[in-house]
């Protein structure tokens, strides 16, 4: 789990990911960005989870596609920083410290230790 959100404006986590760059696969986006967020290189499974944030009170809609992933290289556990300094935290968050933390989408604690696909429509955005 990574936090965004520089100078302490948000406690929120969220998982590794982001934009998408045109002409270049999901799966090679998200590899490039968990390793621009955390230095770390994985590899990306299957689907699990679709999720849709969404902004009742302005024009915002995103939709985001959740991918089981493994590491392949790095250590999760040893210190690093953000070369770009967007990242402010990583962690690495285990099934029974999950309610320490705030974190979007609501439904990661229920997809991330189980074998299903997920769809969760329509979360409202949080900052």
């Amino acid at each position: 789990m990574v936090n965004a959100w520089g100078g302490g404006k948000s406690d929120l986590l969220c998982a590794p990911g982001g934009g998408v760059e045109m002409h270049s696969s999901l799966h090679d986006n998200l590899i490039r960005e968990f390793h621009e967020e955390t230095g770390l290189t994985i590899a990306v499974g299957a689907p699990c989870l679709v999720n849709e944030f969404h902004a009742p009170s302005h024009d915002f809609h995103q939709v985001d596609i959740y991918f089981r992933v493994t590491l392949v290289a790095g250590d999760p556990l040893a210190p690093w920083t953000d070369p770009e300094g967007i990242v402010t935290e990583r962690h690495l968050i285990a099934q029974d410290e999950m309610q320490r933390y705030r974190y979007k989408p609501d439904s990661l604690p229920a997809i991330a230790w189980s074998d299903c696909i997920f769809y969760d429509s329509l979360e409202p955005l949080v900052r």
